[in-house]
């Protein structure tokens, strides 16, 4: 499991999904910044941890790794990914942990 599935699942529950999409790549600096992107708050309602693996992207890769997160998912925002396509924020956070791994901070856990 990633870490930032750990930490996403841990008790108390401390992170929201964006929260522990960044602490997982090490971003412990961007967690209080996250506080109010999880639960379809991020921008344009978009996954929070989809966001988060974006921001922590190189602005050129952030597209693609919107594109690789849909490809996955089936949808980018919170409401279609919970109430349409029933997938688990867990898995959420799960792939866009991955895509940190693969086309953002190299510094991921």
């Amino acid at each position: 499991m990633s870490k930032a599935v750990e930490l996403f699942t841990a008790t108390p529950k401390l992170h929201n999904c964006a929260q522990a999409v960044a602490a997982g790549a090490g971003r412990e600096d961007l967690v209080e910044e996250f506080a109010n992107f999880g639960g379809g708050k991020a921008p344009e309602g978009l996954c929070g941890a989809l966001y988060a693996a974006m921001l922590l992207s190189p602005e050129a890769c952030r597209e693609n790794v919107r594109k690789k997160f849909v490809e996955f998912a089936g949808a980018d925002t919170c409401f279609t990914l919970k109430m349409r396509n029933r997938t688990s924020c867990i898995r959420c956070v799960e792939k866009a942990a991955e895509l940190v791994e693969k086309f953002g901070s190299k510094r991921f856990n």
